[in-house]
Formats: C-alpha cells, structure tokens, sequence
C-alpha cells in the first residue's frame, strides 16, 4: 500500500526535526519503491531554517498532495506559527485525512494549537515541557522520546524525531523493515561524554 509522507517546514524549523525524519523516510523510500516523501511550506519561497539551511519546498498548502502522514517540526518558528490561523487550519483538515500526525520537538505545539493532538498525551524539548503544561491543552509528557495518543505522535527534541520516525516506520510496514532501514542509516546512538573519563 503506497504511502504519502509530507513534511511541513517553516522559517525558524529546527533543522534535524526535519532532516532527521527526513532521512528515515527516505531511506525507506530507497527500499520500497511504495513511499514518497515530500516537504511542504505554506508558500513556495525559499523557507530559513532556524540555524541558517535554506530549503525549497516542494508543495504550498494550496498544491500538497494528499497526505498518509504529517511531520510537523519544532524550532523557535513555531512560536510565530502558533499565531498563523491559516497554517492551523491546513494542519487541522489534512490531519483529519491522515493515518498519522506526528511532530518533533515544539511542533506539537502547534499540533495541540490546530487540533489533532488537543486533550492528548503529548511531549516536547525538555526545555519547553513546562511551558506547555502551562498551556493546559493537553497532558505532557516528560522524560520520554516519544508518545503515543490513538493516531498522533510527539516527540521530543531533535533527535528524538529519528526514533519516532523509524517506530512509525515499523508500525507501517513491519518492524523489521524499520530495523533494515535503521540498519541502512548506521544509526546506532552511542553519543561520547556520557560519563566522565
């Protein structure tokens, strides 16, 4: 079954909440010739990213394909977003069509803002865990990659994308096709000063 996969960017998106997942997909992608991955903008100019990569998306809201999965990321962008009423509600009617709204980092901060994720269990950076426990729309979720609630998906911070992306990738297809693809990208954490030598 063919899959449609639409990463949503904006200025101020964090670079590897995109890339990470980015490069997850499309590894999959590689493997299976059933899964399109696209990155979609709220309008086709060049988008600035928060530390300085510029990307050209490859749809507007207006053109998107129909959408299997949306990846929403976070960044200090999403602290304008949450404001953007028309960026909200592409998200709140595409993800109504979506088998899995998922986000990075902040993103789910506007996947609360837009809907799908309102009064669901939801995470972040650990940074913005109590400001959005303030915000009282949902129940976060700290100390945790990833999160679960029905058909969306959160994680936290940056790196954390990457893990929810191949989770999601075994929930798809199998998850032995996730560890193939995981395989692929020698993904294997083993960050350095985790202990003092």
């Amino acid at each position: 079954m063919s899959k449609t996969i639409g990463i949503l960017i904006f200025d101020g998106a964090e670079e590897l909440d995109f890339v990470g997942p980015w490069e997850v997909f499309t590894m999959a992608a590689q493997m299976r010739d059933d899964i399109k991955v696209v990155i979609i903008a709220e309008t086709k100019d060049p988008v600035n990213a928060a530390k300085g990569m510029r990307i050209l998306p490859d749809h507007d809201i207006t053109d998107a394909p129909k959408l299997d999965v949306l990846l929403v990321p976070g960044g200090r962008g999403t602290r304008t977003e949450v404001d953007n009423q028309r960026l909200l509600d592409w998200i709140a009617t595409v993800s109504a069509g979506c088998e899995w709204t998922t986000s990075v980092c902040t993103g789910s901060l506007l996947l609360v803002a837009a809907g799908p994720a309102k009064g669901k269990r939801v995470t972040s950076h650990w940074s913005f865990i109590d400001a959005m426990k303030k915000r009282g729309d949902s129940e976060v979720l700290e100390a945790v990659r990833y999160v679960r609630d029905g058909n969306v998906v959160t994680s936290a911070g940056v790196s954390a994308g990457i893990d929810m992306a191949l989770w999601l990738t075994g929930q798809m297809y199998e998850p032995a096709f996730a560890r193939q693809v995981q395989r692929y990208m020698e993904y294997d954490p083993a960050p350095p000063y985790t202990a003092e030598v």
